[in-house]
C-alpha cells in the first residue's frame, strides 16, 4: 500500500463520515432548539466583536499610553468642531469653513 493509496482511503472514509453526519442523523429541531441556535448564532459576532475591541484598546494603550503620554506631539490644536488654523480658532465640519 503506497502513500497515494493511504491518502485515497483516508479521503473515502472522510467522505463517508461526512455523508453519515449530514444525512443519517439529521432531524428538525423543536422550536426551543431553533430559538437556542438562533441566539447562539446571534451572540457569536457580538461576543467576538467585544473581544476584538478589548484587544484593540490594549494595543492602543501599549502604543500611545493610557492618556497619550507616549505620543511625540502632545499639544492638541482644537476640540469638538473648533480648530486652530493659521493662529485663528475656526469652526470646521458642516457648520464651519470645512463643510
Amino acid at each position: 500500500m503506497g502513500f497515494t493509496d493511504l491518502l485515497r482511503t483516508i479521503h473515502e472514509r472522510h467522505e463517508k463520515l461526512k455523508h453519515t453526519i449530514h444525512n443519517k442523523w439529521r432531524y428538525p429541531l423543536p422550536k426551543s432548539g431553533q430559538y437556542a441556535m438562533a441566539l447562539f448564532y446571534f451572540c457569536i459576532p457580538i461576543v467576538g466583536g467585544h473581544y476584538v475591541m478589548e484587544w484593540a484598546k490594549s494595543k492602543s494603550v501599549d502604543e500611545i499610553g493610557a492618556r497619550g503620554e507616549k505620543l511625540k506631539e502632545k499639544k492638541v490644536q482644537g476640540f469638538g468642531n473648533k480648530t486652530v488654523i493659521d493662529g485663528k480658532v475656526e469652526a470646521v465640519g458642516a457648520g464651519g469653513g470645512g463643510g
